[in-house]
């Protein structure tokens, strides 16, 4: 959409949206400046070793035996390689090695994501997974494929369009809870893509009603949530318009 002109003719000069959001009962919104959500990166990995009989692993490289090593030392990279203040988490989704218990298997797969606020870590964390499997490889006489795809970038809020956000909300929403500043996710969002390009702000509306039992969390088979929020919403988006030009 940006490649094909969306925030250009006329040029756009702020944008502003939201994510309903069930981690955050109705009557709340979530909004700050700065990092909102992570950046979302993924990788795969294949790691070819030599099978072999169960009885006999002198005579063979163990993939298996690689990869959980390198799961293992990937999460290093989060504990002693990136500052403790810069919120980051790598996470090993996928591992699949193997078809019989007797047999050691040649190769192993693996994928993971790879998520973090701090734009400035967006080339280490790449760097930085390949050198662990690298070597970790080389030690065990094996060798890898490894793919890095960079997903979505952090979203960051602009600090003037989150304070017209905020500021708004504190007239919309008329609950005690009201604006919760502190609300961040690891999770993604490709709104990013945009606010590289226009200064704007994301925020969280709360949509979970405990007493209606809609407050089952995102992705869950049970989801659902009070439509209330979407009349909140609505309400939140004209108002913020009316204050960017007024």
């Amino acid at each position: 959409m940006i490649e094909a002109g969306v925030l250009k003719n006329p040029d756009v000069d702020a944008i502003i949206g939201l994510h309903l959001w069930n981690n955050l009962p109705l009557g709340t919104v979530g909004v700050r400046a700065g990092a909102l959500m992570a950046a979302v990166e993924l990788f795969r990995c294949t790691i070819f070793g030599k099978g072999g009989h169960g009885a006999i692993p002198q005579q063979t490289i163990d993939s298996v035996v690689v990869a959980a090593q390198i799961v293992n030392a990937l999460q290093t990279i989060v504990s002693r390689n990136v500052n403790p203040i810069d919120s980051a988490v790598v996470t090993i989704g996928e591992l699949h090695a193997g078809t019989a218990v007797n047999v050691i298997a040649d190769t192993a797969r693996m994928g993971g994501t790879v998520r973090y606020f701090n734009p400035d870590l967006a080339d280490f964390f790449k760097q930085r997974i390949e050198q662990i499997i690298a070597g970790i490889c080389q030690s065990h006489s094996a060798s890898y494929e490894f793919d890095y795809i960079h997903l979505y970038p952090p979203v960051i809020n602009h600090p003037q369009i989150a304070e017209l956000v905020r500021s708004v909300a504190e007239e919309v929403i008329e609950t005690p809870l009201g604006i919760v500043p502190e609300c961040q996710t690891m999770g993604g969002e490709d709104m990013s893509f945009f606010l590289q390009e226009v200064p704007g702000c994301y925020f969280f509306l709360g949509s979970a009603n405990a007493e209606k039992k809609l407050n089952y969390p995102h992705h869950h088979p049970r989801f659902d949530f009070d439509e209330t929020a979407l009349v909140m919403g609505v309400e939140m988006f004209v108002r913020c318009v009316e204050r960017f030009f007024s």
